[in-house]
């Protein structure tokens, strides 16, 4: 078969373009960078140069194929010019199916967020929870409405599936996507300091492994039109801390960090951003969302597409593991 990817540069898309070329699929991705495709190689992967903002070079490469996966977004912390959200995550969607409509595919598996159901006020977090809070962020806004423009070619006959995945980590491109990982990767070097806040806020981590694995399912399994939410488990950052430590054994000591000093820090890198130009690393937004638990259930996935996540422990296992291994491997190529 045949199969068109978006992203396939990131984080999940990488990972997901070679398990369905190592599936035997013929796979069709384009990039905008050529640097980026260097290490994603496999016979059956065909590079196309392209941007989901360009419907010709879409056309060209999603021609012949019978499935769609559209990862790709812009998932920055920091919007560089007003409007990239809404323009690349929901204007780049519309391109994609647009695209795929023209040329009669109409099976399309499409990542969002879990981001998009907002916070865990009263209850865990399902398919069905609708946020009682403007969204944190612009990325989480552009998504929601993305869903929102989805459910239009739905009505059209067409066979689209959105997936949500949570806070996604494991081996991978070390980029603004994988930051979790980043963050594992720097306590086990030690450079690792802070816990936010008095560090009982709740989050939902996923191994990007299971991630992956629910994008194929979704497509094999999902119904049209229905949302999946791909997590793993619910826990605080003491509990994050605690578990890395053990599969680490790395014994660091940190400090929490108040959320009103981290939130002054925030805003003093917007600040700096207007007389530098240089992107803040965190957002007063994203400092925010601290002060809120963010606890899901998975249990749509598991139920109708048989999705079946990691332990938080076992993935963080495999994730230090491959950390170690990229350092050693990093540190040979510098002698």
């Amino acid at each position: 078969m045949a199969i068109f990817i978006t992203g396939a540069t990131g984080f999940i898309g990488a990972k997901l373009a070679l398990m369905l070329a190592a599936q035997g699929h013929t796979v069709h991705a384009i990039y905008r960078s050529l640097s980026k495709t260097k290490e994603i190689n496999h016979p059956n992967l065909k590079w196309f140069p392209g941007d989901i903002m360009d419907i010709e070079s879409l056309e060209k490469a999603m021609t012949g194929c019978n499935q769609v996966y559209h990862i790709a977004a812009n998932a920055t912390v920091w919007e560089k010019t007003p409007g990239d959200f809404h323009r690349f995550n929901v204007t780049g969607t519309i391109h994609v199916l647009d695209t795929a409509d023209k040329l009669g595919i109409l099976d399309i598996v499409v990542t969002s967020t879990a981001g998009v159901f907002g916070p865990s006020l009263k209850n865990k977090i399902t398919e069905q929870t609708v946020s009682e809070l403007p969204f944190f962020t612009g990325y989480e806004a552009s998504k929601a409405e993305s869903e929102k423009r989805i459910m239009e070619y739905v009505k059209k006959g067409m066979r689209v599936i959105i997936v949500n995945p949570t806070r996604v980590y494991g081996p991978g491109a070390l980029n603004e996507s994988n930051s979790v990982t980043i963050m594992k990767k720097k306590y086990v070097e030690g450079k690792w300091y802070a816990i936010p806040g008095n560090g009982e806020s709740i989050g939902n981590y996923v191994f990007v492994e299971d991630v992956v694995n629910g994008h194929i399912l979704a497509m094999e399994k999902g119904r049209a039109g229905e949302r999946y939410i791909l997590g793993g488990e619910n826990v605080t950052y003491n509990q994050f801390f605690e578990v890395l430590r053990e599969v680490s054994g790395v014994n660091k000591r940190l400090y929490k960090i108040p959320l009103a000093f981290m939130l002054g820090a925030a805003n003093m890198m917007l600040l700096i951003n207007k007389l530098t130009k240089i992107p803040p690393k965190i957002t007063p937004a994203h400092i925010r969302k601290f002060n809120y638990h963010w606890e899901v259930l998975s249990d749509k996935a598991k139920t109708e597409l048989g999705y079946a996540p990691h332990s938080f422990r076992e993935g963080s296992r495999k994730t230090v593991e491959w950390v170690r291994t990229t350092l050693k491997e990093d540190k040979k190529g510098d002698t």
